[in-house]
C-alpha cells in the first residue's frame, strides 16, 4: 500500500473517532458526561454471527467494543478471532485497533447491564443484537420469544437511559413486513409480521418509536431491518456457527456440503417464483457489519430521531439459486429433497436499498458467488465450527 493510501486510512479512522467523541447535536451539555478517553460501543449478543463480524469492523476503526453475551448460541472463540482479524486490518503505520472487552450476562438482567455500563463509562452507543431468532421455533415457544426479545430490550433500554447512552442501533428484521404488497420492499411498506419472531421485532420497533416520541431530546435510534445475512469473513476464520441443528438455510446447506447433515429439505417448490422455491434478499455478513459501522457513524454525527433503514442488496435469489451457488463453490452436488411449505413462510422478499445509501452512505458490495465461496472457505476449514477454548479477554 502506498504511503498516501496508508495516510488516508489513518485519517478516516481518526475522523470516525472524533465523530463518536462529539456530543450529539442539540443535546444539553450539562451536567457534563464522564470524560471518555475514546469511543466505546456496547454490543449485546456480540459473540454471535453478525455481532462478531461487526466487532471486526468497529475494532478496525479504532472503536473500543464491550461485548455482552450469555453465550447461549455462540462461543467466545469468535471474539478472539475478531480481535486478530481487526489487528491484521490495522497494519498501516499509525493505526491501531480498538480494545475488546467481554462481560457475560442475560439481556433481561437489568442489574447486570447497569453494572457493566458503570464499569465502562466510555460507552456512548449500543448495538442490540441479542435475542432469539428462529421463525419456526418462535411458533412453538412464543412466550420465550416475547420474554427474551421484548422484555430483554426493555431491560436494556432502562439501563442505557440510566447510563446516559443515547445512540441505539436495533437489529430488526425484514420479517416485520410480512407478506409484502409490492416488491422491492421500501421502509414505508405496511408492517404486519406473520409469526411470533417477527412480531417481537415489530413490537420492539414500536417501543423505540414510542420512547423517542416521549423523549426526543434523548433517544437517537436507527432500526436496521436485515434481510437474509449469509457468508463469512473472507479469511475463512470467522463464520456462522449455530448451536445444534441450524435454523437458517445457508448454515444448513454448508453442513450438508461438509458431511455433517445428510441432505437439505427445501420447504415448498410451488411458490409463484421462477423455480417455485422461496426468494429472499441474501446479503453478505461483511456488508451487513459495515452497515452497522455506518449506522453508528451517522448517530454520532447527527440527530436522526428514530428511523428504520433496510439493509439488503435489492436483489432476490431463490433457494435453488443458493444451492447451485454452493455447488459451484464446492465443486460437488448438494443433495436435497422437496418438502411441504412451512407455516408463516412467504414467496418473495427483497429490499429497496436506496435509503441506506442516501442516509448512511452504505450499499452492499458482495454478490452471491462471494457469499457462497466465503461460506465454504469457513465451513471447509472449520467443519465442526469453533472449537471450545479458554479465551482471556479483559
Amino acid at each position: 500500500m502506498s504511503l498516501g493510501s496508508a495516510s488516508l486510512g489513518s485519517a478516516a479512522r481518526m475522523f470516525f473517532l472524533l465523530l463518536l467523541l462529539l456530543p450529539s447535536p442539540s443535546l444539553p451539555l450539562s451536567p457534563p458526561a464522564p470524560v471518555r478517553a475514546r469511543p466505546a460501543a456496547l454490543l449485546t449478543g456480540g459473540c454471535g454471527y453478525i455481532g462478531s463480524h461487526t466487532c471486526v469492523e468497529l475494532l478496525s476503526l479504532g472503536v473500543d467494543v464491550v461485548v455482552y453475551d450469555d453465550l447461549s448460541n455462540s462461543k467466545r472463540t469468535s471474539l478472539r478471532v475478531a480481535s486478530e482479524l481487526a489487528a491484521a486490518a490495522c497494519s498501516d503505520p499509525g493505526s491501531s485497533p480498538g480494545e475488546l472487552h467481554f462481560r457475560d450476562g442475560d439481556v433481561r438482567d437489568g442489574a447486570r447491564l447497569r453494572a457493566v455500563l458503570a464499569e465502562f463509562p466510555a460507552v456512548s452507543s449500543c448495538v442490540h443484537f441479542a435475542g432469539l431468532k428462529a421463525v419456526g421455533e418462535s411458533q412453538a415457544l412464543p412466550l420465550e420469544y416475547y420474554d427474551v426479545n421484548v422484555a430483554g430490550t426493555l431491560a436494556l433500554l432502562g439501563a442505557l437511559r440510566q447510563a446516559n447512552v443515547k445512540n441505539f442501533v436495533f437489529s430488526s428484521s425484514a420479517t416485520v413486513y410480512g407478506d409484502p404488497d409490492a416488491l422491492p420492499i421500501s421502509e414505508s411498506a405496511p408492517l404486519r409480521a406473520t409469526n411470533p419472531y417477527g412480531r417481537t421485532k415489530l413490537f420492539v420497533e414500536e417501543i423505540l418509536r414510542d420512547a423517542h416520541a416521549a423523549d426526543p431530546g434523548f433517544w437517537n435510534v436507527l432500526v436496521l431491518r436485515y434481510f437474509n445475512p449469509i457468508g463469512a469473513h473472507p479469511s475463512g476464520e470467522l463464520g456462522e456457527d449455530p448451536a445444534g441443528v441450524p435454523n437458517n438455510l445457508m448454515p444448513f446447506v454448508a453442513q450438508v456440503c461438509v458431511g455433517r447433515r445428510g441432505k437439505l429439505a427445501v420447504f415448498g417448490d410451488d411458490y409463484a417464483t421462477p423455480d417455485g422455491t422461496g426468494v429472499r434478499d441474501y446479503i453478505h455478513v461483511v456488508d451487513l457489519a459495515r452497515g452497522h459501522a455506518k449506522a453508528l457513524e451517522k448517530l454520532a454525527s447527527d440527530r436522526v430521531g428514530c428511523e428504520a433503514v433496510n439493509l439488503g442488496t435489492g436483489k432476490g435469489y431463490s433457494v435453488l439459486d443458493l444451492v447451485r451457488g454452493m455447488e459451484a463453490a464446492t465443486g460437488r452436488p448438494v443433495p436435497y429433497e422437496i418438502a411441504g411449505r412451512r407455516p408463516g413462510d412467504i414467496a418473495e422478499c427483497y429490499a429497496s436499498a436506496g435509503k441506506a445509501e442516501e442516509m448512511l452512505g452504505w450499499r452492499a458490495e458482495k454478490g452471491l458467488r462471494e457469499m457462497c465461496e466465503d461460506t465454504w472457505r469457513w465451513q471447509e476449514s472449520h467443519p465442526n465450527g469453533f472449537e471450545e477454548e479458554e479465551i482471556e479477554i479483559s
